[in-house]
């Protein structure tokens, strides 16, 4: 929001400087970014006439002006401009005059003549080339033929004006107007405001009622639509005045109704529209939604496509306008409107804001509407354009405005007492301050209901204000910020700490980086087109996902249930890549509702869960390092190393079952009874559908169900006094017999002597029979109070032998 400080004086007086007066606004809570002065840097420019041109001897592209400046002598200057002709009244910029560009204009001789001055362009005066037509940007400026001469050009181009330029937030929707600041520049210089004063002539005769018709069809969208007809409309250039008022505010003139439109736009914050009246088909408007496949061509001659869920103002035939945005062209105003019907209505924001942003159409008036316009002001901003036209002499207006309100907003109340407003603000404010503040503000305040409740009938135009905590930032911020007291914040500290559970998910980061694996974090959502390609039944539950409302993209609409859709694609981005031998894992949450669709009172389980996946080979091959691929051991061993560093122990590592995974290739890890994940090699089918076409070894575990087994704290033991005594022994058994089964049986039966027990041999071949295969374990015996004799390791290692023959039908082989 720009505001021309000679604007804001033509309704109210005030002594500061731009600078403090920028100050007591931002420190009221409407805040200034800059202070611009127009004609900063234009010094000695004034407007001048051409009374002679003369062709430069010397130079045939130069030519000699003889200027009048209205100061008795006239001058002669040396131009090399085209656009120029005898009569022509422009700016010259005298000698010792100084330009925004930093020029200093001097006396000079150019190919023989002395050129006394210089005369200017539009770029060398620094306007603003957004606000000048194609024709004033080329060449030297010229001026209107009545501009008078020997006048300072920043007077004549509204230049020697200061511009205010604020950065408002969108609940201050009564201060992207003129007459919002003045309100607010009032309460704080204690001046009073000079309201435009309305008196509509009607000198048409005619009602408007009786000229055309208007209807709301969606009054939840439009709550008050208003217009008046004014006749025999003359279009033409605005005056002087008018123009430089909208020029700083970054508005370019087009022609005096456009103008005046924007003019009590900007002045009062109400935006309206004018159509040519007999254009309108049948002189009716409605203000309905888009009908499907709708077009409409907009006043920037772009044909636009409308949806059904866009408010349109249409006639009889079709849509004119595209609510609270832009106009049609089939209806605009022109050299040969005889007769105008004038709109002003108020829309709903949030659907002004919808259309606006799906059109990629931003205007003035959307920008008012998203924030919400005074209801109530309508039919005054109304007369106020119809008056200006009218004093122009631009118009003859009808008698009466046509006002559709269906449903009458009425002025918000709000209750409160000094003690709240003091206890929410740390101050000790009195009671009578506060409702001068109020009353300056404009608030109405009604009888107290009791001994201290206060009740304050909200103006129309603070959409923002509804309860008593605003009543205290309204207070607040005009009592002076500065003059509320600091304290010190206090309450109960509490020490800093993650959780448990992230106390383990640092670690389960350290041991995988440790053991050669690389991070990677990918987005929380999913495809079903994922869940297809990981063989996931139609019964699962991971196929129970939560859908988006706003998906960031149409690849990512749901909530995903596992990590490892999203762990093989970042397997086949990479090998695409050429990067071909992976150590990857990821940890991040999946998301498992209880109910579908999730309500407010069922949010949807989130368990931290852990992926990794192996491809490629063990480690890099060198000169003395041959290339070994990763196979189901290394990803088992990566698990198990990882439960080791989380002090888990008396685990179990079973055959097991998973859609996405290789049958016979896959193993669940299991602890008392609670699964805590699955190790395999993931199938080739889901590998097919990620085209992968290399083999992949992966495991997902339960972070949380990990968390509860974990033993963070390490016992420590002293190292062993006496010597151990080791036993091997050779069984041969059944190959469907898991080693794990043979360990437990081992374990169960040695007893409290056996410390150590390791596989060091697997066989199979001739020497043993088809179906069958020789598992050889290392035992360690030790005790801890005194040196073993072997007859005291005989016990156990017998033991174990009968437990192994009669338990597992395992043979001893010698």
């Amino acid at each position: 929001m720009r505001a021309s400080v000679k604007w804001l004086k033509d309704y109210i007086d005030f002594k500061e400087t731009p600078e403090d007066l920028a100050d007591l606004l931002t420190m009221a809570g409407v805040p200034v970014a800059t202070v611009e002065y127009l004609g900063k840097n234009i010094e000695k420019v004034v407007t001048g006439k051409i009374v002679a041109i003369e062709s430069h001897p010397n130079a045939d592209k130069l030519c000699i002006c003889k200027i009048d400046v209205a100061g008795g002598e006239i001058l002669t200057i040396v131009t090399g401009a085209k656009n120029v002709q005898q009569k022509d009244i422009v700016p010259v910029a005298l000698v010792g005059a100084e330009l925004p560009n930093g020029m200093k204009i001097k006396e000079s001789k150019l190919r023989g003549v002395m050129s006394s001055g210089m005369l200017c362009s539009a770029a060398e005066l620094n306007l603003d080339s957004k606000l000048l037509s194609a024709e004033a940007k080329e060449g030297i400026y010229i001026l209107p033929s009545e501009t008078p001469l020997g006048v300072d050009v920043r007077t004549v181009l509204g230049l020697d004006d200061v511009v205010l330029e604020f950065e408002l937030t969108a609940n201050r929707a009564d201060c992207f107007s003129i007459l919002g600041l003045v309100r607010e520049i009032a309460v704080l210089t204690k001046n009073s405001v000079k309201k435009p004063m309305l008196n509509v002539k009607e000198a048409a005769g005619e009602k408007a009622s009786a000229l055309f018709k208007v209807d709301i069809q969606e009054p939840s969208l439009c709550s008050r639509f208003t217009a008046r007809v004014l006749k025999n409309v003359k279009v033409g250039p605005s005056p002087d005045w008018l123009r430089h008022r909208l020029q700083a505010a970054g508005m370019r003139s087009i022609n005096n109704v456009v103008d005046v439109t924007n003019f009590v736009m900007l002045e009062m914050g109400q935006p309206m529209h004018a159509y040519d009246y007999n254009l309108l088909a049948r002189h009716t408007l409605s203000v309905r939604k888009a009908n499907p496949k709708e077009r409409l061509t907009t006043l920037d001659g772009v044909k636009r496509e409308l949806t059904e869920d866009m408010l349109v103002i249409a006639d009889a035939v079709q849509a004119v306008g595209l609510a609270g945005v832009m106009g049609g062209l089939a209806t605009e105003v022109s050299a040969n409107t005889q007769n105008i019907l004038l709109e002003a209505a108020s829309f709903n924001g949030v659907s002004i804001r919808r259309t606006s942003r799906s059109m990629g159409l931003r205007s003035e008036a959307s920008g008012r509407f998203e924030r919400g316009v005074d209801t109530a002001n309508i039919t005054r901003a109304l007369d106020r354009a119809a008056q200006l036209l009218e004093d122009m002499g631009a118009c003859q207006v009808c008698t009466g405005i046509v006002d559709q309100y269906p449903q009458v907003v009425l002025p918000k109340q709000v209750v409160f007492t000094a003690g709240q407003i003091n206890a929410r603000l740390g101050t000790d404010i009195a009671k009578k301050d506060m409702l001068e503040i109020l009353k300056r503000l404009e608030f109405e305040i009604d009888a107290p209901g009791s001994a201290d409740a206060v009740t304050v009938t909200v103006p129309t135009w603070r959409s923002d204000i509804t309860r008593a905590a605003d009543i205290s930032e309204e207070i607040a911020r005009i009592y002076g910020y500065d003059r509320i007291p600091s304290t010190t914040p206090h309450g109960n500290m509490v020490r800093g700490g993650q959780s448990y559970l992230q106390t383990i998910a640092d670690k389960v980061k350290t041991t995988l980086s440790g053991s050669g694996f690389s991070e990677i974090v990918a987005f929380s959502f999913t495809h079903p087109g994922t869940l297809d390609k990981l063989n996931i039944p139609a019964d699962s539950t991971l196929r129970k996902t939560i859908a988006i409302v706003n998906p960031i993209t149409d690849d990512f609409p749901l909530l995903r249930t596992t990590l490892l859709g999203s762990m093989l694609e970042t397997v086949a981005r990479n090998l695409s890549r050429k990067n071909e031998d992976l150590h990857l894992y990821e940890l991040g949450a999946v998301y498992l509702p209880e109910t579908l669709p999730p309500t407010a009172g069922s949010l949807p389980q989130e368990p931290l869960m852990l992926c990794g996946a192996l491809v490629g080979n063990r480690q890099e091959a060198t000169w003395n390092v041959k290339k070994e691929p990763v196979d189901f051991y290394d990803t088992k061993g990566a698990v198990e190393a990882l439960l080791d560093s989380l002090g888990i122990e008396n685990y179990t590592i079973q055959a097991g079952e998973h859609p996405s995974f290789h049958p016979g290739k896959t193993a669940i890890v299991v602890k008392d009874d609670t699964v805590l994940g699955t190790i395999g090699e993931v199938h080739p089918q889901v590998l097919d559908g990620f085209d992968i076409n290399r083999k992949v070894y992966a495991f997902e575990l339960n972070v949380a169900a990990i968390a509860d087994q974990a033993e963070l704290l390490t016992k420590y033991r002293s190292l062993p006094k006496f010597p151990a005594i080791n036993r091997d022994i050779a069984v041969v058994l059944p190959a469907e017999i898991p080693v794990d089964k043979v360990y437990r049986t081992i374990i169960d039966t040695a007893g409290a002597l056996l410390t150590g027990l390791k596989l060091f041999d697997v066989y199979t071949g001739e020497q043993v029979a088809a179906g069958l295969r020789s598992l050889a374990f290392s035992l360690t015996f030790r005790s801890a109070e005194k040196t073993l004799t072997d007859e005291e390791v005989e016990g156990p290692y017998k033991k174990v032998i009968a437990a192994l023959e009669n338990t597992l039908q395992a043979k001893i082989r010698s």
